[in-house]
């Protein structure tokens, strides 16, 4: 499938199809490519990916550093995963790994030149998804807003309720 195809989910679907499995396929299909305009332009303008950007995310929020274990778990990745983003970004200078209370385990936390990168990045990164949603007017996107808010807290109690 190329990328056009992988990215428009959506076009699985035809009118004969449930409207709830068609909204599903577009809100998919909205975000593949929102995800893949960001990537590029991380790429283009930053050369670096949107998992780098996110671990720096992960650690600009929390200045006193994180424990790769918790990197893990915030991004949803393996461990062997932050591991090697860590040690690309670490060898960039954007990262440090430092001892925490338990010898044993790292903790790792932006240096000033990775908070100057990330505060570089971050700004850019709103800026283009402003642009997103400038197709939506002001009282749309707020209705968008609040439509996917009822939605993700039916979603939430559904996944409560077989747990």
């Amino acid at each position: 499938m190329n990328s056009e195809g992988a990215s428009d989910l959506e076009a699985r679907a035809d009118g004969g199809d449930h409207l709830s499995l068609r909204l599903w396929l577009r809100l998919l299909s909205c975000t593949n490519l929102i995800e893949a305009r960001a990537r590029a332009r991380l790429r283009d303008e930053f050369g670096t990916t949107l998992p780098r950007f996110d671990l720096m995310a992960q650690l600009e929020r929390a200045p006193e550093g994180l424990k790769m274990s918790e990197l893990s778990r915030r991004m949803m990745v393996t461990g062997g995963n932050v591991t090697r983003l860590t040690d690309q970004l670490e060898a960039e200078g954007l990262v440090v790994r430092g001892e925490s209370a338990d010898r044993r385990v790292y903790r790792v936390s932006l240096t000033q030149r990775g908070r100057r990168a990330f505060a570089a990045m971050a700004k850019r990164h709103e800026d283009w998804i402003v642009e997103t949603f400038e197709a939506l007017s002001a009282d749309e996107r707020l209705q968008l807003f609040a439509l996917l808010a009822k939605l993700k807290g039916a979603q939430r109690a559904l996944a409560g309720s077989r747990a």
